[in-house]
């Protein structure tokens, strides 16, 4: 009686009574949100907002200009010559050159327009952004060069036609928008200049 006593003594303190501590793992600690967590998916538009920027705004000008210059020889006034026919732009090859190249630098711009909207959108890069720069920066030295061609031969043209006719103010309002275009063109030509030296050096 008192071996089943004393058994049962051990067994009570080695069961309330432990050499080694039991410890329950502790939960892993949350990850505090770092403040450079979301800089790829936030500050893609504030990263380069610059130049994107004045890139869409230019190409807009240029789309709206270079739209304006050819309707205004495609659809002049129905004001008649003395000799009761309408004067068109296509019967002179200088105006006519003249038009053809505002809808080639309209549709360059809209090609450029499209790509720059669709690259802030993140709906996928239309082309890769090295063939991108050395596009634009070729394409816009050859628009200017051809916006001022054009404008520079259509003005000895406007100078020999008679000023009454609904096409002088047609041809006076294409050149002066064609050499509006030139200029931003010009800009433009500027700012692909620098990134395709900046790709280039670095």
């Amino acid at each position: 009686m008192k071996e089943r006593n004393d058994t049962v003594i051990t067994c009570g303190s080695m069961s309330s009574v432990s050499p080694i501590p039991s410890y329950s793992p502790a939960a892993p600690p949350l990850p505090t949100p770092s403040q450079f967590s979301f800089s790829v998916a936030s500050t893609r538009w504030s990263s380069r907002p610059p130049f994107q920027a004045a890139n869409l705004f230019l190409r807009s000008l240029t789309l709206v200009f270079s739209f304006g210059s050819s309707l205004s020889l495609a659809a002049p006034s129905p004001a008649k010559t003395m000799f009761g026919k309408s004067p068109s732009f296509y019967n002179n090859t200088n105006l006519l050159y003249c038009f053809i190249v505002n809808i080639l630098t309209f549709l360059y711009a809209a090609y450029q327009l499209f790509k720059g909207i669709c690259d802030i959108a993140h709906k996928g890069v239309f082309i890769s952004d090295a063939v991108s720069d050395y596009t634009s920066f070729i394409f816009d030295q050859l628009a200017g060069y051809l916006l001022i061609s054009s404008s520079s031969v259509a003005v000895p043209v406007i100078q020999q036609m008679d000023h009454s006719t609904s096409l002088w103010k047609a041809a006076t309002v294409s050149v002066c928008m064609s050499f509006a275009v030139f200029l931003i063109i010009a800009i433009s030509a500027l700012l692909s200049g620098y990134k395709f030296c900046k790709r280039i050096i670095w």
